[in-house]
């Protein structure tokens, strides 16, 4: 049977069967494989093609005409336009199964196991307003006014936003008010386009236990004329407002932060008490931005290890410290390796205002500090950027051969191709998957993996044992 030739603004008729990793819907039409976003398993629906290829394409919902029985009435007005969230519209219930799966399909296919152990997906307590950062690009309407919010996805057209519920609510103040202020003072809202003006982003940071806040605006240069003044206002105004920053990033970049940031009043960062110790979060500072999921994934890890006291453990891409501090209380001495020397200084910091003496805090890349340890930890944490650990890292770690490993991963997919060379030849064994859910209304998941070291390899380690 010959395929009908597919043209962009064609209008077809599709059901969705499935989410893609992306979140957006994924439906069959002639054979071929339909994209479409704001879409939910279940619904049957008539979509405009935008983006037409051979064997697949990218439609827009045009009309719904059954709707699937896990979709919902979205929480946010502007839900089906802004690009922060793409499953506002899916039972939460559903979105949690959704995402266990996406773990599963991962492993098998990418790492090519076989019925992997995963659990089901560790939900936090509420599905919105949860962030405890939020990043909004700044933008000029066009009759002028100061706008913030994301961009509507595939885009770069800023969908205006006054509140978001999925940030934490108090919060909301902030984003409505701000605007304006920028708006009376005169500032120049930043055109990437001719590289000209001067803000460029809006940060808002909040400690969800101590409801203590910070506030950063991102500048191309530090010639904000009034910035004292008008920080020296917001400290008035919102009173658990703690900081007012300014981060300098002068590039042509996407990228939101730049390397400086200078505070103009109040503190360079908030308290947050997390896991029972206090640490100090700058404006920069990497930070779960689910803080209460963040402490539920610590205690799976906790009970999982069932630390004795007597153990070596080695956190590697550690940031401020934020896993190790906690596991740390529970072993006889712990590292935590970072490449980035400022959050080394946080870390350091941290363990001395918590009393954690039993801690050593190390600079540099991981694939070049781990095979100098001269030590073989019984336990190790990874907790690696998306693109996942360096070939170096899983080297070493096959070599090094500690007895149990703790995977934590914002990517299944490097996860699961990690964790495939982590087990070649029977060497580790996954005894447990656990997925976490920090990003609700979203199609990210994490997932923590727990490796054993195989009985065959426990005797075979080429490193000498020494103290850490």
């Amino acid at each position: 049977m010959t395929k009908m030739i597919w043209q962009q603004g064609e209008l077809i008729e599709v059901t969705i069967a499935n989410l893609s990793d992306t979140g957006d819907g994924v439906g069959r039409a002639d054979e071929r494989v339909v994209f479409v976003p704001n879409t939910v398993p279940g619904d049957r629906a008539i979509v405009r093609l935008v983006h037409v290829k051979p064997k697949f394409a990218h439609g827009k919902l045009q009309q719904l005409l059954s709707p699937s029985p896990h979709r919902i009435r979205p929480s946010c007005i502007v839900a089906d336009k802004c690009g922060g969230c793409q499953w506002q519209q899916i039972n939460y219930d559903y979105q949690l199964a959704v995402k266990q799966n996406q773990v599963i399909q991962a492993l098998e296919r990418i790492g090519g196991f076989v019925q992997p152990p995963v659990d089901p997906v560790l939900a936090p307590p509420s599905a919105l307003n949860y962030r405890n950062k939020s990043t909004y690009p700044l933008g000029t309407s066009a009759t002028g006014q100061v706008q913030a919010g994301y961009y509507q996805k595939g885009s770069h057209q800023l969908i205006n936003l006054n509140q978001c519920p999925v940030q934490d609510t108090r919060l909301n103040p902030l984003l409505a008010e701000v605007k304006q202020d920028i708006q009376q003072r005169g500032w120049q809202i930043y055109d990437e386009q001719r590289h000209l003006g001067q803000i460029r982003h809006l940060g808002l940071r909040i400690g969800r236990h101590t409801g203590e806040m910070l506030l950063t605006l991102v500048v191309k240069n530090w010639n904000l004329s009034g910035i004292e003044t008008q920080a020296q206002e917001w400290l008035k105004r919102y009173p658990q407002l703690v900081g007012v920053s300014l981060n300098r990033n002068s590039d042509r970049t996407n990228a939101i932060f730049g390397s400086e940031t200078r505070c103009i009043a109040g503190v360079p960062h908030l308290r947050e008490n997390f896991a029972g110790l206090e640490f100090q979060v700058r404006p920069d500072t990497f930070f779960q931005v689910y803080t209460e999921t963040a402490e539920a994934l610590l205690q799976v890890i906790q009970s999982e290890l069932n630390l004795q006291g007597h153990e070596l453990l080695v956190d590697a891409y550690c940031g401020i410290g934020t896993l190790t501090l906690p596991l740390a209380k529970k072993v006889r001495i712990a590292t935590g390796l970072e490449v980035q020397p400022a959050a080394v200084e946080q870390a350091i910091l941290n363990a001395q205002r918590n009393g954690i003496d039993n801690v050593t805090f190390k600079v540099g890349a991981v694939e070049k500090l781990l095979p100098k340890m001269g030590t073989i930890p019984e336990v190790i944490i990874l907790d690696p950027p998306r693109k996942g650990c360096d070939r170096a890292v899983i080297d070493t770690l096959r070599q090094l051969k500690p007895s149990r490993i703790v995977y934590v991963s914002c990517k299944v997919a490097t996860l699961a191709r990690d964790l495939k060379l982590l087990c070649q030849d029977g060497q580790y064994m996954i005894t447990r998957v656990q997925p976490a859910d920090f990003f609700p209304q979203t199609a990210h998941v994490e997932a923590a993996a727990f490796l054993a070291l195989s009985n065959l390899y426990k005797d075979s380690n080429s490193f000498t044992k020494t103290e850490i």
